[in-house]
């Protein structure tokens, strides 16, 4: 059976807010882009303001190259060279019906046509099409930003092809690097027709005077594993003039009376609609930034006041809480102000997901990921039920009746929707997570686990604090190193952590500071170096995966492996300059030699113009805002791999480490020398410094650390260009560590990111 055609171009249909920033995201997947809107002026006009978003739609600025625009009165012909028509226009059914059918008119049969509508029926816009295009036609709905947000709800109807919504459901996962699931054609679909609801109850808690928009965000945000915007700042963000569209539509749509009741916008949310103070991009909502403090909204008044403190004994008690699901049950079942804000909204929405999930998912588990990928959840609402216990959630809501669900598993005697946790969505999946549940665990630590995948693949998982590469881990890496040399093909070192690591372990190295123990700081960074070293001449393939932060000795590590398996979201750099240090596990040294790789040295070679960005990397801590910014800042090299799909990235790491040992890997040899450029370029770029410093764009501090850097860069004190060796360059990257850790404001700056986790300029 021949496999479907590829989808390599994609026409998107409106450039609003949603269609633009669709359109940027297939061009990150590499597609070709037609946007069109009304007419081309409008269609410009919108993908220059999705340049001028934040955070970015787009992973690299090049991307936009591949898009192309154009007008409905002119260009809708050129339709019939999309592989993909995604239509994004505004959200009334006539419009997208009149839409439909001069898209079907022009379209190449076959080709796939979808919808971006947030509840629409589908069925209803593509009545009185052709027979082709209903059997290509579904619903996309993209949570915003689209390149953020993983979830990605996929709606056939009765007449879509099903090899169809494979077909999207490949590309969406491969390429755009969704969370795929398919939605039934009901009203609001998965994610917001369960989210609204939680939403709505909050508003009402606040209108009727018994919490503070403070209070309910403090709630329900990270203490119940939600995001730290919480209800009232996600609400301000979305826009609550796009939350009451969409709840008015649900209401308008659901048969049931007490369901519509439930999704009716409370009279506080429709006044502020009404008055125009419906979020961030309006100035004001729940919240109002004046100058640089934030004010909230007092309900009583509808005026905005400084932001208070919150003070709940529960929410204190429960930090102390590591297990998510013990956290949450015991601040549902607490009988205090936090229980009855969370059995008042996260109640309601449990036994409402209970209720709706046979009518608009296949299974609970799309529920459940449609809530973690769209809303950012920690745990899905069945996830939620089974931590709590469905008696405990049903006595605590004081229900009228269980929901047929939730009673038949009563009936058969179980206290909890599923018999273990949340399974992976697919094959290939969450590889870690299911080696652990597999038992598939060689040895651990406190700071890192050796993880067996299979087919002689061995893994190095990080787990940490925000994965901080201390004592734990560093030993880990070498057992792993020596276990994988010994019994297995290849090494993987990753996490499917949000973040691969924050990097080094700054407490400790404070501490020492403090004490004065140099020596044992000098024995730390030399056991760091040694331990990158290790994986660059490792005796199997070492892959290392960075995702989210990558930070410092984190990136360290990915610079010297055989090959990076980067998550598209991967934000990598060498930071250490913002903390009044240099990068001393090898990052200095990696860097310069990749920027000087295959030059060949005379006495007389300038290698400024080889070093300088490289330098400027370094000194400004620049961090990438993708995998693709990555590569243009030298993090990632030509042989270094992407994965779109954040889920799929050890898996395929452990794909490409087998491909390496099939290549016939060897250890490699260490570079005969690294050109350095000696005095004259240790001028040149102290010149630089000087100027940046004259012009007040680094302070004192600044200068002084990145005289440091330049220093080594330039191979120390030589005189003039030299060939050294690794282990020349390691050495001045320690000996210059060590006297900036000495320094008052480098401990000043430790001091002020442990305790903000921002840096400070002094």
């Amino acid at each position: 059976m021949a496999s479907s055609p590829r989808i390599r171009s994609v026409a998107v249909l409106g450039a609003g807010t949603m269609g633009s920033q669709i359109a940027a995201h297939a061009a990150n997947a590499g597609a070709r882009v037609l946007l069109l809107d009304v007419t081309e002026a409008a269609a410009r006009g919108g993908l220059e303001r999705a340049r001028g978003l934040k955070p970015d739609p787009f992973f690299s600025p090049d991307a936009v190259r591949l898009i192309r625009t154009g007008g409905f009165d002119r260009d809708l012909e050129q339709l019939g060279a999309a592989d993909w028509i995604v239509e994004a226009v505004i959200e009334q059914v006539e419009a997208k019906r009149r839409l439909a059918e001069r898209v079907d008119a022009v379209r190449r049969p076959g080709s796939i046509v979808s919808s971006n509508t947030s509840g629409i029926p589908l069925a209803s816009i593509a009545e009185g099409r052709s027979v082709d295009f209903r059997r290509h036609w579904l619903g996309t709905h993209f949570f915003n930003p689209p390149r953020y947000l993983h979830l990605l709800e996929l709606v056939p109807t009765a007449d879509t092809d099903p090899e169809v919504v494979n077909r999207l459901a490949r590309f969406a996962d491969l390429s755009l690097g969704k969370g795929v699931v398919v939605a039934k054609d009901a009203p609001g679909f998965i994610a917001n027709r369960i989210g609204l609801l939680g939403l709505i109850e909050a508003i009402r808690a606040l209108e009727a005077g018994e919490y503070t928009v403070e209070e309910i965000d403090a709630m329900t945000g990270p203490a119940i594993g939600r995001p730290k915007s919480a209800t009232f700042r996600t609400a301000d963000v979305v826009g609550l003039d796009v939350i009451g569209h969409v709840a008015d539509s649900l209401a308008g749509q659901l048969a049931d009376e007490s369901e519509r009741r439930a999704f009716r916008l409370p009279p506080l949310a429709s006044d502020l609609i009404a008055r125009g103070w419906i979020g961030e991009k309006a100035g004001r909502g729940f919240y109002r930034r004046e100058g640089s403090e934030i004010l909230a909204l007092d309900p009583a008044s509808m005026s905005y006041r400084p932001r208070q403190a919150v003070r709940l004994p529960a929410l204190e008690a429960a930090a102390s809480i590591a297990d998510p699901r013990a956290r949450l049950r015991a601040l549902f079942l607490g009988r205090d102000r936090v229980g009855a804000l969370l059995r008042r909204t996260l109640g309601a929405t449990l036994l409402h997901a209970a209720r709706v999930a046979p009518e608009i998912a296949h299974s609970i588990d799309d529920v459940d990921r449609a809530m973690r990928w769209g809303y950012g959840w920690e745990l899905g609402p069945f996830e939620t039920w089974d931590a709590i216990g469905i008696r405990e959630v049903l006595d605590a809501t004081e229900a009228d009746a269980a929901p047929p669900l939730a009673a038949d598993r009563l009936k058969s005697g179980r206290n909890t929707f599923r018999d273990g946790r949340l399974p992976p969505a697919g094959a290939g999946l969450q590889l870690l997570a299911s080696a652990k549940a597999r038992r598939r665990i060689v040895r651990e630590n406190p700071g890192a686990s050796l993880l067996d995948l299979g087919d002689g693949v061995l893994a190095v998982e990080f787990h940490s604090k925000m994965n901080t590469i201390g004592g734990d881990a560093v030993e880990m890496l070498h057992a792993g190193l020596a276990e994988a040399a010994a019994n297995h093909q290849a090494l993987v070192i990753g996490s499917e952590a949000p973040d691969f690591s924050a990097g080094a372990n700054l407490l400790l190295l404070l501490l020492e500071a403090q004490e004065g123990h140099w020596d044992e700081i000098d024995r730390m960074v030399r056991a760091f170096q040694a331990a990158t070293q290790a994986v660059r001449y490792a005796e199997v393939p070492v892959i290392v995966c960075p995702a989210g932060l990558t930070l410092g000795g984190a990136c360290e590590i990915a610079l010297h492996s055989d090959r990076v398996q980067a998550a598209a979201e991967a934000y990598m750099g060498l930071v250490e300059t913002g903390v009044g240090l240099i990068p001393a596990g090898g990052g200095t040294k990696e860097m310069l030699a990749r920027s000087v790789e295959g030059r060949r040295l005379s006495p007389q070679a300038d290698l400024l113009s080889l070093v300088q960005p490289a330098f400027e990397t370094i000194a400004f801590a620049r961090v990438s805002s993708s995998a693709h910014d990555a590569r243009r800042l030298g993090y990632l090299r030509p042989t270094d791999v992407v994965t779109m799909n954040r889920d799929r990235l050890i898996a395929d790491a452990k794909a490409l480490a087998l491909e390496r040992v099939r290549e016939g890997y060897r250890t490699p040899l260490p570079p005969s020398g690294i050109a350095v450029g000696g005095e004259s370029l240790r001028a040149a770029l102290q010149l630089g410094i000087h100027l940046a410093r004259r012009a007040g764009r680094i302070s004192d501090h600044d200068a002084l650390v990145a005289g440091a850097l330049a220093h080594v860069m330039a191979g120390g004190s030589l005189p003039h260009a030299a060939a050294v060796g690794e282990s020349y360059l390691l050495d001045l990257e320690r000996e210059a560590f060590l006297r900036l850790a000495g320094e008052p404001k480098t401990l000043d700056r430790i001091r002020h990111t442990l305790k903000t986790g921002k840096p400070l300029r002094n």
